[in-house]
């Protein structure tokens, strides 16, 4: 009578085991990847900041202040890229840990979030090479004092890019994090639409903290958020709409 149920040690351990295999594999891809774009590091890098490289003054290179940073900072960005491309192995490892833990219908719901988060994020980034990296250094050149030689650190150049990419990669998970809020009963569409005021002003004031000091990339960023959250509300009121009997 004792034996059915198995002792909790058992059961923990069997869980941390699961955690283990699953970040190791996680791991895995990670270092697959980084280690088959290694060889193309430089380009990798070249290629990240060709927006800026664009709108430098003729005859005009980026500088390396720090003795080794040549040949770390492109590792960094090979890295960098690594878990952007590894980032479906990844979110997939820590859906299969806890998808055991999960109900059918609550599963269904959140296999098509999870893909959505993913398509969102690398919209977000490419959205932030395509038009926001252009904008931002053309702006940046632009008021550039007379007088001023602009030769920006690769170091610094690659601290900026990685602010730009995440930040604008995550501000697309905007409508994905509205969802969940609505289908766990956090909140109401009409809740939502209540706070848009605030919203807005709130998004204004993050893109104004997490982007570099420019209006461009605050403005860049806050509309898209703004519209990213309306998108979201629409969505959450189509999926919280009971369905018809019958």
């Amino acid at each position: 009578m004792t034996d059915a149920a198995p002792p909790r040690e058992e059961s923990l351990m069997g869980h941390l085991l699961e955690l283990r295999s699953r970040l190791l594999k996680g791991v895995l891809a990670v270092v697959v990847v980084f280690v088959a774009l290694i060889p193309f590091a430089n380009d990798i890098y070249s290629r990240l900041t060709s927006p800026l490289l664009a709108v430098l003054p003729a005859g005009t290179q980026l500088v390396a202040i720090e003795v080794a940073s040549p040949f770390f900072i492109p590792i960094k960005v090979a890295f960098f890229v690594a878990v952007l491309l590894a980032m479906p192995v990844l979110i997939y490892q820590a859906w299969a840990f806890v998808a055991p833990g999960l109900y059918e219908q609550e599963k269904r719901l959140t296999r098509p979030l999870l893909g959505a988060a993913i398509v969102l994020f690398y919209v977000g980034c490419t959205f932030a090479y395509f038009l926001v990296m252009p904008t931002v250094f053309a702006f940046l050149a632009g008021t550039t004092p007379d007088g001023v030689a602009w030769t920006p650190d690769i170091t610094q150049v690659l601290d900026f890019l990685l602010v730009l990419f995440l930040a604008f990669g995550l501000s697309f998970e905007m409508p994905v994090a509205v969802m969940v809020l609505v289908l766990l009963k956090v909140v109401t569409p009409a809740q939502l639409r209540e706070a848009r005021g605030y919203v807005i002003v709130g998004v204004f004031v993050l893109a104004a903290i997490i982007t570099p000091p420019d209006v461009v990339s605050q403005i860049l960023l806050a509309v898209p958020m703004w519209l990213l959250y309306e998108l979201g509300i629409l969505a959450g009121a189509l999926l919280s709409r009971p369905s018809k009997a019958g």
